[in-house]
């Protein structure tokens, strides 16, 4: 986890950055989707053979290796940056880059946790793993933007670049991974289709993967890709402006992962309606502010319950799964947030320079709703179908 929070720092520094690089190259919201579909896209294709090495092999020697490449990355669009000879197609090269590597490096690190900690202590370490991710989320952008002020946008790339050293020696410290039966290791080396077959078979994990589909279709796009154009042109704030908006964001996912410690088992179907609500009215709301603090309270709602509907969704589905196919199961649920973006990113800017971004922001809450209303009825009855999964810890979880 420290070595984490070090290397989030710098990446949310850098997301800030880039993202004010790009707006001051274009202001076509349909070109951001293109940057955010390039990296999209390779991990949609490689994310089924990241979560088949991840079963196979030591997740650590994965992450060291992604963790190198993206520091490369880092130091060459910081380079760029600073000798002013960024073009957005750099950026869309680096990007296709990141994908590949993200793709690898997602399973990987999902798949990592519960073999740390057990499964009676999933829960807990999946809320303390998003508090600090969505920790360094709020101070990230808001030292992005101060670094970026002080010493040019090139600082917060390099800034970076150095942060993954403390990720690369917190992965040295940690033991291999305790062999399993030789049944749960013939499983391991199995391929992709056991995993597509487990999610198909169990319902409530299904569900749950076209929740957060509908999270990343309707609301995911807006504060991912299109939040610099929304902040600078239609807010019409400053960079360091935008770094706090960007930090409310994380405030409220901070908040949001937290409160996953709170909420048990049999609360669970509750909360998670409760969230779809405030999330479909809090994205309305920011669709209309007209000022900066209007914006930080709306982002702030919307973002804290995102957090906590995906906490829920993922400590679901990572206690259900079997351990053998953890890896494969987690490959498939991050494709419902990096294989859906996209497209939905690419959809929903073309819409936004269409009708406007505050008429798509309006639409987008809508439409999330209305899946949302749907698909939380079907997990009810899922569970009513299914009570006990694999875990054995599942009968009181659902």
């Amino acid at each position: 986890m420290t070595g984490e929070v070090i290397s989030m720092m710098g990446t949310w520094m850098q997301m800030m950055a880039q993202a004010w690089v790009v707006t001051g190259l274009t202001s076509s919201n349909f070109t951001l989707g293109m940057l955010n579909f390039a990296s999209g896209i390779p991990m949609l294709v490689f994310a089924s053979w990241g979560g088949v090495l991840a079963d196979r092999h030591d997740k650590r020697h994965i992450l060291l290796v992604t963790q190198v490449i993206q520091i490369i990355l880092a130091v060459a669009i910081g380079w760029l940056v600073l000798t002013k000879a960024i073009t957005v197609w750099y950026i869309l090269a680096a990007g296709v880059c990141l994908g590949i590597s993200t793709a690898f490096e997602m399973p990987a690190a999902s798949a990592l946790i519960p073999e740390l900690v057990g499964k009676q202590r999933l829960r807990a370490a999946i809320s303390v793993d998003r508090s600090l991710f969505h920790a360094t989320r709020t101070a990230g952008p808001a030292l992005g933007g101060w670094l970026m002020h002080a010493m040019g946008t090139a600082a917060a790339f390099f800034a970076n670049a150095t942060s993954f050293v403390a990720m690369i020696i917190a992965l040295y410290t940690l033991p291999p991974r305790v062999r399993g039966t030789e049944e749960e290791e013939a499983q391991r080396q199995t391929g992709m289709r056991d995993g597509w077959n487990y999610v198909r078979s169990d319902k409530p994990t299904r569900t749950m993967i076209f929740l957060l589909a509908a999270i990343t279709t309707c609301i995911s796009p807006f504060f991912m890709i299109t939040m610099s154009n929304f902040s600078r042109y239609v807010l019409q704030v400053p960079e360091e402006k935008f770094g706090i908006l960007m930090a409310s964001s994380g405030v409220g996912a901070f908040v949001g992962s937290l409160w996953l410690l709170r909420i048990t088992g049999h609360h669970r179907r509750a909360y998670l309606r409760g969230a779809a609500v405030v999330i479909t009215v809090a994205m309305l709301a920011f669709s209309q502010s007209r000022n900066l603090y209007e914006a930080m309270i709306s982002i702030v709602l919307m973002t804290g319950c995102t957090s906590t509907l995906f906490g829920l969704a993922n400590t679901i589905v990572q206690e259900r799964a079997p351990d053998a196919l953890r890896g494969r199961v987690s490959a498939l649920t991050g494709m419902s947030f990096f294989g859906v973006l996209p497209f939905s990113g690419l959809l929903v800017t073309a819409i936004a320079d269409y009708v406007g971004l505050r008429q798509a922001m309006g639409g987008a809450a809508l439409l999330f709703g209305i899946l949302a209303t749907a698909i939380l009825f079907r997990y009810q009855h899922a569970c009513e179908e299914q009570p006990v999964a694999t875990a054995p810890s599942e009968s009181s979880a659902a």
